[in-house]
């Protein structure tokens, strides 16, 4: 029974993927990407030159005054990629000048070249370097927020660890992704339909699958198993999808930075919007906790479910709730988050950690820890690469999480529980 219904979930996701795909293909193949710099931001003029594997050139670009380019290619297959080192800006350096990449078919492959101008993960550091990524991890943490809090709630009203819930994220980011490249749909419609579909989701999740086996009364570790099998089931019928590769939206693409407070920090449109939309949602959803009639049901089964049954609240239907409301903020903060990395097939995995990481830090099972730690986890990850490789900046969340669980380990938020 368990393994059909798992397999239920991961035939009707891929159905629905396949149906809104099927409509429109990609015109072909492309390699493409942005060149920028922390510091210098975009760099217009450098060549990029596409070569076989075996070196025969097949085509080169000029980057545009976003630092963007596009270069098709005759097939899926493997490609060098490579920059003009002199064309770069003095004192931009690239640690790499080609790139090895792969091009599905049917997709526009991104590649992306380490350029360093001494203020990123060089040791570097001066104070407006500082205020730009604090701003930027401000950000990073709204997003993470916003997916983190519904994974908080679910685990403080059922006490299921949900693993699965990263690809609640890559799955609003891959709908909107597709109903705004094949349909051309604009994108803020998109997101609304991909937010009705996450919701929709994470319903069908707590009807089919974990309703009935709290029925059971399975254990916590079992379903959590469950949720990890759910997690690759979905993970790999985004990858057949989506591709390998990373994809942008068709809107917003290529936006210049624009200074702030005076140049003291610099912000595209689409990331002053991504900052307000977060904080329009988060704070719309702390009034639902405290002043609506199912905020304070959740609130009270989250505390004790028992006696909240007792006292007349119907349970099933506040956890139906909770799960609805889980997979539209997952989905909506999968949209902002692959408006600012690009949509890939497994983003949400790569989100997950660091959910767990802001949830545990916050305080298990509670919202506002949710938030709270989320932020400083956000800050703490893009504050790290003055000092780290960009590559390594997640490992500092994880490791600012072990270092808190040594010292608090209920959490900043958090409530020390009497065993015994």
């Amino acid at each position: 029974m368990l393994r059909r219904l798992v397999a239920l979930l991961g035939l009707t996701f891929a159905a629905l993927l396949t149906v809104l795909a099927g409509a429109a293909a990609a015109e072909g193949e492309q390699i493409v990407g942005t060149l920028a710099s922390g510091a210098s931001g975009p760099i217009e003029g450098v060549t990029v030159t596409v070569t076989t594997a075996d070196g025969d050139e097949v085509g080169s670009d000029t980057t545009d005054e976003n630092g963007r380019f596009e270069i098709d290619v005759p097939g899926a297959g493997d490609y060098v990629a490579t920059i003009d080192a002199g064309d770069l800006p003095e004192g931009v350096t690239s640690s790499s000048a080609e790139r090895p990449v792969t091009v599905g078919p049917n997709r526009a492959q991104r590649v992306a070249f380490a350029l360093s101008d001494g203020s990123v993960g060089q040791g570097g550091g001066d104070t407006i370097t500082v205020l730009q990524r604090f701003v930027e991890g401000l950000r990073f943490g709204l997003i993470i927020a916003i997916t983190a809090i519904g994974l908080s709630l679910i685990f403080g009203t059922t006490g299921l660890t949900n693993f699965a819930h990263g690809e609640l994220v890559a799955i609003g980011a891959a709908v909107a992704f597709i109903i705004n490249v094949s349909f051309g749909v604009q994108l803020i419609w998109a997101t609304l339909l991909a937010v009705v579909v996450g919701a929709a989701i994470g319903g069908l999740n707590d009807r089919l699958l974990w309703r009935p086996l709290r029925r059971r009364r399975t254990g916590l570790i079992a379903m959590l198993v469950i949720s990890i099998g759910l997690s690759i089931v979905l993970r790999y019928v985004l990858l057949i999808q989506l591709g390998g590769g990373q994809q942008p939206y068709a809107d917003y693409r290529g936006q210049r930075a624009e200074p702030y407070f005076g140049g003291i920090i610099t912000l595209t449109d689409k990331d002053v919007a991504s900052i307000i939309l977060s904080v329009v949602v988060l704070v719309a959803v702390a009034l639902m906790l405290q002043r609506t009639k199912i905020g304070k049901a959740m609130r009270a089964v989250a505390d004790n479910r028992d006696l909240a049954a007792s006292s007349g609240i119907n349970v099933d239907r506040v956890i139906l709730f909770v799960w609805m409301l889980g997979g539209a903020l997952a989905t909506f903060g999968g949209v902002l988050y692959g408006l600012s990395d690009q949509v890939a097939w497994d983003m949400g995995f790569r989100l997950l950690l660091l959910m767990f990481a802001g949830i545990i830090l916050g305080g298990l099972g509670t919202a506002y820890g949710a938030l709270v730690g989320s932020l400083i986890v956000g800050v703490f990850v893009q504050m790290s690469t003055l000092v780290i490789p960009d590559d390594l900046k997640n490992v500092g969340g994880l490791l600012l999480l072990i270092v808190i669980l040594v010292v608090r380990p209920s959490g900043i938020l958090g409530v020390r529980e009497r065993v015994g």
